[in-house]
């Protein structure tokens, strides 16, 4: 499985603090969906184009399974991650942002202001995550079961498909 995972900071990006989040990313996807994965990395600023450009490009050139981002969904005048991943988005999964929501809203009541979005691009499940490290970990591992399923009906592996077999 090949996995993207951007992280969209415009302080990482300008090397004025390390991205923890992107690494955290890995970390949690190794244990989550096991450690048969290969990763592509990418780091851009909060930019619209350059955020939906570095997807496409995930996406499509460099054909990832699943593109993760971490960052940019917040309501500051910087925050442009969901924009930017709707406008390459061909279905979009609303339920993966209200999920994290609902569910980290118990720990951290300040949830309800993440604007994750989520959905496909061709064979590819994209997924907004928030940029703290911890929450990367915890939302990752609230969707894991949602991701699994998701990647195995894009891949076309429908585990509810029944198998016909040869008379």
């Amino acid at each position: 499985m090949k996995i993207g995972r951007l992280t969209i900071s415009d302080r990482a990006s300008a090397g004025v603090y390390e991205d923890r989040s992107g690494p955290e990313i890995e970390r949690a996807l190794r244990e989550f969906l096991g450690a048969d994965v290969e990763f592509e990395q990418a780091l851009v600023p909060d930019e619209t184009e350059l955020i939906s450009a570095a997807l496409r490009k995930l996406a499509d050139a460099q054909a990832c399974d699943l593109v993760v981002t971490t960052g940019g969904t917040g309501v500051a005048a910087r925050d442009v991650t969901p924009e930017a991943t709707r406008a390459v988005l061909e279905k979009e999964l609303p339920g993966f942002g209200e999920i994290m929501r609902v569910r980290s809203f118990a720990r951290t009541p300040t949830a309800v202001l993440s604007r994750a979005a989520a959905g496909t691009r061709g064979r590819t499940l994209i997924l907004n995550l928030p940029g703290k490290p911890s929450a990367v970990r915890e939302c990752l591992e609230i969707l894991a079961p949602a991701i699994r399923e998701g990647l195995a009906h894009l891949r076309g592996d429908d585990p509810h498909e029944k198998k016909k077999t040869a008379p």
